[in-house]
C-alpha cells in the first residue's frame, strides 16, 4: 500500500483522506445492490444475535430461489493501516494496525453453492471473507444429476446412489470456485478499479466431514453413546497426533488435548492439536459425523514443487500452500485424518447391542392390545424365576410349567402361564414346536447371567458393607 500511494504521489499521512471516499463507495454500492434486488440492509448491534437465525427467518419468508437474500451490517474488528514515520531511519510508510469499522454481510442463494455470504469491510484494505457449505453445493449437484436424497440440516440421511454422490463430491473444482469468488467480489466491493488488481483467495478455515448414515436411530444412539464414552477416556496425546498425521517430538510446541461438549444438537467429542482438530458428533441420531477442521492449512505437509528465494525449484516435503487451489490436495489429507480416527473407533469395544437389549427387556411393550411390563431383574419373584430357568438340567431337556412350580410355590398355575408367555414375548425363551417345553434363547442366557452376576458380586457385597 505504501508503494501504491508513492506511485500516485499521495502523501503517506494523507492516507485517511484517500480511504474515506472508498468507504462511501462501499456503502453506496451496498444500498444500490439491496435496492435493485428487493433486499433490505439490517444492522446487528448486539453480539448475542445470531446472523444465521436472522437470515433463516428471511429465507422462510422469501423462499429459497437464487439471488440476494439479505444484507446485514455490524461494527466489527478489521485490519487497517496507519501512517508512521520512523525517526531513526527517517522513513515514512504505512504499518499494520487493527481497528473497528462497519462490515456488510451479503447473503446470497447461489445457483451452484446454495446459501453463501461475503463479508465486506468498509475500510481499506478491504479484506474479504467468503463462506460456503459443501453439503449445500452437493445437494444442488445431486438434484441436477437426478439423484434423490433426503437431508436433515446439512447431513444426508438418504441417498439413492451413494457411490455417485461421492464422485460428485470429489469433483469440486477450485477453478469454478475462483471464478465465482471474483464475480461476487466485483459485485459487492466496487473499489477494485482504484487499485487495478484482483483478489488473491486463500483458505482461512476448512472442514472435511466423513458421514456414516444409519437406517435407524435405535441402532446409532447406543452405539454413539458407547463410542463417545470410550473415546473421551481412551484417546491419548500420541493418538491425537497420529490421527492428524503428526508425531510428538520435543520440538512440537502445540497444545494437545480432548474435550467433551454438549450442544443443542447433541454431544461432541473433540481432539485438538494446535489449530487443527478432529471430532466426532451425531446429527439427529441418524448420522455419525467424523470431521477434521483446520484454521491453518500449512499445518499439513505434502510432496510438492518448492520455489526457493535464489530462483531454483525442487520437489520436496513442504507445508501446504494457503491458496484455494490447495483444496484438491487438502481433501485427501483430511480424508486420511478421518479414516485414521475411524479405524481407531472401530477397534473399541461395542456394547451398543447390549444397551439395546437391556432397554428392550426392561421397557414395557404392547402385544395384541395388552401392555406387558418390562422385567425387573431385582424383583424377588422374577429373580427366582430367572434363576430357575438357568438350572443346567432345564438347558438339557427343556422347561415345562410344572417344572417351575416347585421353585416358585407362591405363583399360581395361571400366573406361571402368564410369566412364560411374557418371557416368550420378550425373547428370553422359545417354545419347542408341538410341545409344552421351552428353552432359553441366547438373549435369555446372557441377560439372566448378567443379572445374577451383578446381584451376587456387586449389589449384595455393597449392601452388606453398608449394613455393618
Amino acid at each position: 500500500m505504501t508503494s501504491f500511494l508513492n506511485a500516485r504521489h499521495i502523501r503517506i499521512f494523507d492516507y485517511p483522506r484517500f480511504a474515506e471516499p472508498l468507504r462511501e463507495r462501499i456503502r453506496a454500492g451496498a444500498q444500490a445492490l439491496a435496492a435493485a434486488q428487493g433486499a433490505q440492509i439490517e444492522h446487528v448491534a448486539k453480539a448475542h444475535i445470531r446472523k444465521e437465525e436472522v437470515v433463516a427467518a428471511v429465507i422462510k419468508r422469501r423462499g429459497d430461489h437464487p439471488g440476494l437474500v439479505h444484507v446485514l451490517s455490524a461494527m466489527e474488528a478489521c485490519n487497517a493501516y496507519e501512517p508512521w514515520h520512523d525517526k531513526r531511519s527517517h522513513q515514512t510508510f504505512l504499518r499494520h494496525t487493527s481497528g473497528k469499522c462497519l462490515h456488510y454481510y451479503f447473503y446470497f442463494i447461489d445457483d451452484t453453492l446454495g446459501l453463501i455470504y461475503l463479508r465486506v469491510p468498509t475500510w481499506c484494505p478491504f479484506r474479504l471473507q467468503f463462506y460456503c457449505n459443501g453439503h449445500s453445493w452437493l445437494a444442488r449437484s445431486l438434484a441436477a444429476a437426478g439423484i434423490g436424497y433426503t437431508m436433515a440440516d446439512n447431513a444426508f440421511i438418504r441417498l439413492d446412489d451413494w457411490a455417485r454422490a461421492q464422485q460428485l463430491a470429489d469433483a469440486f473444482s477450485p477453478d469454478a470456485l475462483h471464478a465465482l469468488l471474483d464475480r461476487y467480489a466485483e459485485q459487492c466491493c466496487p473499489v477494485l478499479d482504484v487499485f487495478g488488481q484482483r483478489y488473491h483467495w486463500s483458505l482461512m478455515q476448512v472442514e472435511y466431514a466423513t458421514d456414516l448414515a444409519f437406517r435407524s436411530d435405535a441402532i446409532m444412539k447406543p452405539l454413539y453413546d458407547e463410542l463417545s464414552r470410550q473415546a473421551i477416556f481412551s484417546v491419548k496425546a500420541e493418538q491425537v497426533a497420529s490421527f492428524l498425521g503428526k508425531k510428538i517430538t520435543p520440538q512440537l510446541a502445540q497444545e494437545i488435548g480432548s474435550r467433551f461438549a454438549t450442544r443443542i444438537e447433541g454431544t461432541c467429542v473433540k481432539h485438538y492439536l494446535g489449530k487443527v482438530s478432529v471430532k466426532m458428533y451425531d446429527k439427529f441420531e441418524r448420522v455419525l459425523r467424523l470431521e477434521t477442521t483446520t484454521n491453518d492449512v500449512s499445518f499439513f505437509k505434502h510432496h510438492r514443487k518448492v520455489e526457493h528465494r535464489d530462483g531454483h525449484q525442487s520437489r520436496e516435503i513442504a507445508p501446504l500452500k494457503k491458496t484455494i487451489y490447495s483444496l484438491i490436495d487438502l481433501r485427501g489429507i483430511l480424508l486420511g485424518c478421518n479414516r485414521r480416527y475411524l479405524e481407531y473407533l472401530s477397534a473399541l469395544d461395542d456394547f451398543s447391542a447390549g444397551d439395546r437389549n437391556l432397554h428392550r427387556l426392561t421397557s414395557s411393550k404392547t402385544v395384541d392390545g395388552h401392555t406387558l411390563k418390562g422385567f425387573n431383574f431385582f424383583d424377588h419373584t422374577q429373580q427366582a424365576l430367572l434363576r430357575a430357568l438357568q438350572r443346567p438340567a432345564f438347558n438339557i431337556r427343556g422347561i415345562r410349567r410344572n417344572d417351575l412350580t416347585r421353585f416358585l410355590p407362591q405363583v399360581s398355575a395361571s400366573g406361571m402361564t402368564r410369566y412364560l408367555w411374557r418371557l416368550r414375548q420378550f425373547g428370553l425363551i422359545k417354545k419347542v414346536a408341538h410341545s409344552y417345553r421351552y428353552y432359553l434363547t441366547r438373549l435369555g442366557r446372557s441377560a439372566i447371567a448378567a443379572a445374577c452376576r451383578i446381584t451376587e458380586h456387586t449389589i449384595v457385597p455393597a449392601l452388606a458393607g453398608a449394613a455393618t
